[in-house]
């Protein structure tokens, strides 16, 4: 065979770009196909069951683990949830703000508490806070502690979402609302800070969704019976019956908020989306 014949011969092409993709995602999906088979046969399920699954002490946490336990955590949710969104509203205000001691105090406390664990906050408040004020009294007993303790984790990171939100806000919005005659703070509460909360309900949503799981917290700050949330309420019957069944009702209760509310933050970013389109 002669070069030029060689040179003739067409060359062999490799795997094209979307080929390749397509290997690898049917090598990850056998990879996943793979390992869930793996557990499903090894997994010892009679024991899984017997520990977790057990219908009559499941059916003995109705109506109590609903009625109680859920009630007080969704509660606690949204007390933590409405402290923090104004403490954090503040605390965005200043972060913005012209003057330097009040832009310094929001940069300091975002800062502690944003790296801070939530624990401590809880902690902080449960026992820091009577013996800095002895006698003094935090309204509303536990659920204005929890209040408190939600609320000064979840302001940091509320602040920041909505300082952010209220910077995405064009500056001709604001211009506008000056030429029409309205004060620099009149613009911002009529104007710019509710086209800002269009922009940022879905983190807030998302932040409500954290909240809710770390309400599990309020159990470092001592509860009653009649206090308590769904991991309090589901260790207690875990430890009485011996069985981690409750744990698993508690799971499941907190997931029947949670996912319905991931949903509508998926929901609430896809439409967002679609209006920047």
């Amino acid at each position: 065979m002669t070069d030029t014949d060689t040179a003739l011969q067409p060359k062999k092409k490799g795997l094209t770009r979307r080929q390749k993709r397509s290997l690898s995602r049917g090598i990850q999906y056998a990879v996943f196909a793979a390992a869930v088979i793996a557990f499903a046969v090894t997994a010892d399920w009679g024991r899984l069951q017997n520990q977790f699954a057990q219908a009559d002490i499941a059916r003995q946490m109705f109506p109590d683990v609903i009625t109680l336990a859920l009630k007080n955590t969704v509660l606690y949710t949204l007390s933590g949830f409405v402290v923090g969104l104004v403490l954090g509203m503040v605390i965005a205000l200043m972060r913005l703000s012209s003057v330097g001691p009040y832009r310094w105090l929001a940069s300091v406390y975002i800062e502690i508490f944003r790296g801070l664990p939530a624990l401590l906050i809880f902690i902080f408040v449960g026992v820091a806070v009577p013996l800095a004020f002895p006698g003094t009294e935090i309204p509303g007993g536990t659920y204005g502690k929890v209040a408190l303790a939600l609320g000064l984790v979840s302001a940091a990171y509320m602040a920041e979402t909505i300082r952010a939100g209220i910077q995405a806000v064009p500056k001709g919005q604001m211009e506008a609302a000056r030429s029409l005659g309205f004060s620099p703070a009149k613009a911002m509460v009529s104007i710019i800070i509710p086209q800002a909360f269009r922009i940022i309900l879905p983190p807030l949503t998302n932040e409500l969704v954290l909240l809710f799981k770390d309400s599990s917290l309020v159990l470092f700050l001592g509860v009653t019976l009649e206090e308590r949330e769904l991991s309090k309420f589901g260790r207690d019957l875990a430890s009485t019956t011996a069985n981690s069944t409750p744990i698993l009702v508690a799971g499941l209760c907190y997931l029947l908020v949670t996912i319905p509310l991931s949903f509508v933050v998926r929901r609430m970013e896809s439409k967002a989306q679609e209006a920047i389109r």
